[in-house]
């Protein structure tokens, strides 16, 4: 696939980093020149230097016969510009754009096919917010993803002495809950993929997916160890877009304290957030007394959103070391995330790898609805539907055990709609089920497979099993 990029920040690095690993072929814009040679010396890609609201720019990157073009630059602006150039002058077929303004997701006429003819919108702001909130909701756990509209969940948790199937073989998930279907679909055992088989031990320190039904996460979790109590009081460092969207978020159900550096940003998050709720304070986050007064000890959850890395870690580690319950910081660069978590830091959430999930389901091959990055890009799953017939598909009328999976690749879970008891009732009065993947399970048309894939070198292979012969058209 040709694709264009624009912007080559972080976001836009890290999609031509994933997208050039699948051998797709890749033109980075952007008017820095640093940053475009930076990506150029470390990825198989090309670069423009160059401005890509003029047309001239974005022709010469090849938008005469591009598959996609994602806009990622800084400004709004730029990247919705850039996506109508695209549409009208060189007709590219797909047009994505990143943008920061919440007025353009809560007024969609703007960016639609009579505005800016944006196919698909993306907000890491909010998304990196959505993700926070669910860590929230389940503190015990290191990520929680949602498929079929949140039917099913995957879960990644960190095994604890202690945990009632830890140390014991995964088989005893079954005889531990005849009466719930879970699946184990990988653990991460000192960064290396140990298979999942029904003789495999748990072990501490484990790194465990578990896939289930979204109403049985909470037994999952409480497998592999100890609950936490209920998140009440929050404090967060840094009050940018995505500290303001999460201390709005949070709501009246929590207490919310937010420490920002900027008097005058103080000022405007004051007049945004109900005063009885959330209470802004002008201080740095790393002043050990400034945390020390506002009772960091008594905090459930402590969250470091400052624009600066090292602020966010040290802000963490002093936070916990202070007697905050839970700690989570976004951290940019991954290097220094992949060094802290898991330490005085619970949780290290590098934004891009948040947000690229939402930009890579509009680029993979096949009817994939969902994907989502793991492990910071490691690995991913993704939620893809089987369409067509046993002549025309390569997984549906099959049992899994008869699909040609790549090693490495599992069928962790289907779901399914289930038609509706009364047959006079409408079409939609249906509901879905969540089915185990199992070795004689038969994948049916319009079945819903969320598929684990632990390493992404792997991810052509699978999106080519769910592409539908031309005959099926």
């Amino acid at each position: 696939m040709k694709i264009i990029i624009l912007g080559a920040g972080r976001v836009g690095g890290s999609v031509a980093e994933s997208l050039v690993s699948e051998r797709n072929d890749i033109t980075v814009v952007d008017t820095d020149v640093t940053q475009l040679a930076a990506l150029q010396d470390r990825l198989d890609l090309r670069t423009l230097a160059g401005n890509a609201t003029h047309p001239p720019v974005l022709a010469q990157a090849g938008a005469e016969d591009a598959d996609m073009l994602i806009a990622t630059a800084a400004r709004d602006e730029t990247n919705l510009v850039a996506c109508q150039l695209a549409a009208r002058l060189f007709n590219i077929p797909t047009r994505i754009a990143r943008i920061r303004a919440p007025e353009f997701l809560e007024h969609p006429e703007i960016t639609g096919v009579d505005g800016f003819q944006v196919d698909h919108l993306i907000c890491p702001e909010q998304t990196v917010t959505d993700y926070v909130m669910k860590l929230i909701e389940f503190p015990e756990a290191l990520q929680v993803l949602e498929f079929a509209g949140g039917r099913a969940s995957l879960i990644a948790v960190r095994a604890y002495e202690g945990g009632p199937l830890v140390s014991h073989p995964i088989r005893d998930l079954r005889a531990a809950h005849p009466n719930i279907d879970m699946r184990i679909v990988a653990i991460f055992r000192n960064d290396r993929a140990v298979t999942p088989e029904g003789d495999t031990l748990i072990q501490p320190g484990d790194e465990v997916f578990i896939l289930a039904a979204a109403e049985h996460i909470r037994t999952a979790l409480s497998d592999l160890r100890r609950m936490d109590q209920p998140v009440r009081r929050v404090m967060i460092a840094g009050g940018g877009n995505i500290g303001l969207r999460l201390a709005r978020g949070l709501g009246e159900h929590y207490q919310v304290k937010l420490i920002e550096a900027d008097a005058r940003r103080c000022n405007y998050l004051a007049s945004q957030l109900d005063s009885d709720r959330a209470l802004v304070l002008n201080g740095d986050c790393t002043d050990e007394d400034l945390l020390g007064e506002e009772g960091v000890d008594e905090m459930d959850l402590f969250v470091a959103l400052t624009s600066d890395d090292e602020n966010n870690i040290m802000s963490c580690m002093l936070a916990k070391r202070m007697g905050a319950r839970r700690t989570i910081a976004l951290i940019n660069r991954q290097a220094y995330a992949d060094l802290v978590e898991g330490n005085r830091i619970d949780v290290a959430i590098v934004p891009s790898q948040a947000t690229i999930g939402s930009l890579l389901k509009h680029v993979r091959r096949g009817d994939v609805v969902a994907v989502h990055s793991l492990r910071r890009g490691a690995a991913e799953a993704l939620e893809a539907i089987a369409h067509g017939d046993p002549k025309s598909s390569r997984v549906v009328g099959r049992r899994i055990e008869q699909i040609d999976l790549p090693q490495g690749a599992t069928i962790g879970a289907i779901v399914r709609a289930v038609a509706p008891a009364d047959p006079l009732a409408p079409d939609d009065a249906g509901g879905y089920e969540v089915i185990m993947g199992h070795h004689d399970t038969v994948i049916q048309p319009e079945d819903h497979l969320i598929v684990f894939v632990s390493n992404k070198r792997l991810l052509p292979r699978v999106e080519k099993l769910f592409q539908v012969g031309v005959g099926f058209f």
